[in-house]
C-alpha cells in the first residue's frame, strides 16, 4: 500500500526534499562513484542528464550511469578523477517532492504523504499520529505515536481500511490488543 519511492525518512533537512541515493566509494580512476539507490524509480532518478542535490547543497548532473554488482556506477559532470570522486563519498542525493511522479494506483502512497496523518478508529476516536513508514519484509508498517508510546501497525487493508489524505487521517480497525 505504501510506495517506498523516494524515501522520506531520510530527508535532507527540508520537508520538500527526499533522498534517492547515497554516494559510496570511487570506482576506477575517471571520477565514477558507486551509488546505493534509495528509490523505486532508479531509471528516472539516475538517468543521464538528471540533476540531483547532495546534502551539502551542490547540484550534480549525471553524465553516465550503469549497473554494477547491486549498485549503480555514476559519473557526474565535472567529476573527472578519483580525487574529486573521493570528496563525494558519503553524501546523500535528493530530489524535490514536486518532482515525484504521480502514483496511478489509488491504494499507493508516498511515505511523506502518510507521515503526520492522524490515526483514528472507525468511530473517529483519536488513536495517535503516523510518525513514519517502515518497509519490513512481510509488509509495510505505520509507526504511530500514541498516548501509550510507539506502536507498529501493519499497513494492510484489513487494519487500515481508509487513507484520507485530504482529511489528514488514516482510519484504523486494529485487532484486539494491537494498540495495547
Amino acid at each position: 500500500m505504501s510506495q517506498e519511492a523516494d524515501k522520506g525518512g531520510d530527508s535532507t533537512g527540508a520537508d520538500t526534499r527526499r533522498v534517492v541515493g547515497r554516494i559510496g566509494r570511487p570506482h576506477g580512476l575517471n571520477g565514477e562513484v558507486t551509488v546505493q539507490v534509495h528509490t523505486d524509480f532508479p531509471a528516472q532518478r539516475f538517468a543521464v542528464g538528471a540533476q540531483l542535490r547532495d546534502d551539502a547543497g551542490r547540484v550534480h548532473a549525471i553524465e553516465t550511469v550503469r549497473p554494477h554488482r547491486g549498485v549503480l556506477l555514476v559519473r557526474f559532470a565535472g567529476i573527472t578523477d578519483r580525487e574529486a570522486a573521493v570528496e563525494l563519498r558519503g553524501h546523500t542525493l535528493s530530489v524535490d517532492v514536486a518532482e515525484l511522479p504521480d502514483l496511478t494506483d489509488p491504494d499507493e502512497f508516498y511515505d511523506h504523504q502518510l507521515e503526520g496523518l492522524a490515526a483514528v478508529g472507525p468511530d473517529g476516536a483519536a488513536l495517535g499520529r503516523v510518525r513514519e513508514v517502515v518497509h519490513a519484509p512481510a509488509s509495510d508498517l505505520l509507526v504511530l505515536d500514541t498516548a501509550r508510546g510507539e506502536v507498529l501497525v501493519p499497513f494492510v487493508q484489513a487494519i487500515v481500511p481508509e487513507v484520507d489524505l485530504a482529511g489528514g487521517r488514516v482510519v484504523l480497525d486494529p485487532p484486539a490488543g494491537l494498540l495495547d
